[in-house]
């Protein structure tokens, strides 16, 4: 293994449950971390367990009305859908304000671990829970762990963050964060919100201030798939950092972009992320010195496509490849929890993936080029 890697993982992340119904379910974060020790991919890494984020820590983003209705939201009062709380998206739930905080004191330790230089990479599957706003849940998500832990990075000296959100649903939270704030480039691929929440993360959007330009969107349309989606990222990301020259590199996964996911409408099939992971690897040795923060987020192909795609970053992290046969008592694991179709072969898919558009997104990535800093916000 050639760099130094943390893993950030507790059961207590677990808590982070809307329920049985809901279709964010902590389960794949779980099966995450089984598979990748299965796999040996936690051979030789530090497994750390999350904290619960401080009150002040919360408040580097949060408004501290915000955090006063979680907690007796938490304690049983009714909040009808004030402040976001208590709608099906984000339905009320015993504690939720302690376990919403474990998963943002989990991205902080990570920070902290990248930070001191104990670890160059370090990987939160719990974490990316990039929709919730400063006074606001929203999309499954109550507390917003990535800006926090962006915030934290800044505070401590960093001067440049780079964050690059990869889920299929715009990262509009951790961009309105920083959205007249040029030391945080924000750049989300995501489906269009012509047809997916939230409805945002068009090229225009792209800052304010002396944050204009800083953040960057590239909406998608549906069903693209590997390859186009690949020629984009490549097209895209790799300029934006190389000027940006980040001191850490934040990202979140999100592995809604497959095409069986049952909340979107991209077509990535499992081989992509691997193909991501290891982009993403290179661009942090290139740019941010190593330093890559790496956090889940959405996907809701809990028991079979998240695990896979997420130890596929893990696997970059450390320095392997996956592939080849699922292990058997993984396999089981998934049965007990699971009655679906589960995988032998790793990027074994239930059926074949559809394709691409064979849409040219180069007007696409061209606009969100031009409307970042490098075409000085304008276009």
């Amino acid at each position: 293994m050639g760099d130094s890697v943390v893993v950030v993982y507790g059961d207590e992340e677990l808590s982070y449950d809307f329920g049985s119904s809901h279709p964010l379910r902590p389960e794949r974060v779980r099966l995450t971390q089984s598979l990748s020790a299965h796999l040996g991919l936690l051979d030789g890494v530090t497994v750390l367990r999350p904290r619960q984020a401080a009150r002040e820590e919360l408040l580097l983003v949060h408004e501290e009305g915000y955090l006063e209705a979680v907690e007796a939201a938490s304690a049983g009062e009714s909040f009808r859908g004030r402040f976001g709380l208590g709608t099906g998206d984000n339905p009320v739930f015993p504690g939720m304000h302690r376990a919403a905080s474990v998963v943002v004191g989990g991205s902080l330790v990570a920070a902290e671990e990248v930070l001191s230089g104990r670890a160059l990479h370090a990987f939160h599957p719990a974490g990316g829970l990039h929709h919730a706003m400063p006074a606001r849940a929203s999309g499954f998500c109550i507390y917003n762990d990535a800006a926090v832990a962006i915030e934290a990075l800044l505070l401590a000296g960093i001067k440049r963050v780079a964050y690059i959100d990869l889920d299929v649903h715009h990262g509009d939270g951790v961009e309105r964060v920083f959205y007249s704030d040029p030391r945080v480039l924000t750049v989300s691929i995501h489906e269009s919100g012509e047809y997916l929440f939230p409805g945002t993360g068009f090229p225009d959007e792209n800052g304010e201030g002396e944050g204009r330009g800083y953040a960057v969107n590239l909406p998608l349309p549906p069903r693209v798939g590997d390859g186009e989606y690949l020629s984009a990222f490549d097209s895209l990301v790799p300029p934006l950092l190389e000027a940006f020259k980040p001191g850490v590199l934040v990202t979140q996964v999100g592995a809604d972009t497959h095409f069986q996911d049952p909340l979107a409408h991209l077509s990535l099939s499992l081989r992509a992320y691997p193909a991501l992971a290891s982009r993403l690897h290179r661009l942090a040795h290139a740019y941010s010195g190593g330093r890559w923060i790496c956090l889940g987020g959405g996907g809701y192909g809990w028991a079979t496509v998240v695990p896979r795609a997420w130890a596929s970053y893990l696997a970059s992290q450390v320095e392997k490849e996956v592939g080849g046969e699922l292990p058997r008592a993984w396999r089981e694991e998934v049965g007990r929890v699971w009655s679906g179709w589960i995988p032998r072969a790793y990027f074994e898919e239930e059926r074949d993936p559809p394709g691409g558009t064979g849409q040219d997104l180069t007007p696409l990535v061209e606009q969100a080029l031009e409307k970042s800093f490098l075409g000085r916000g304008r276009g």
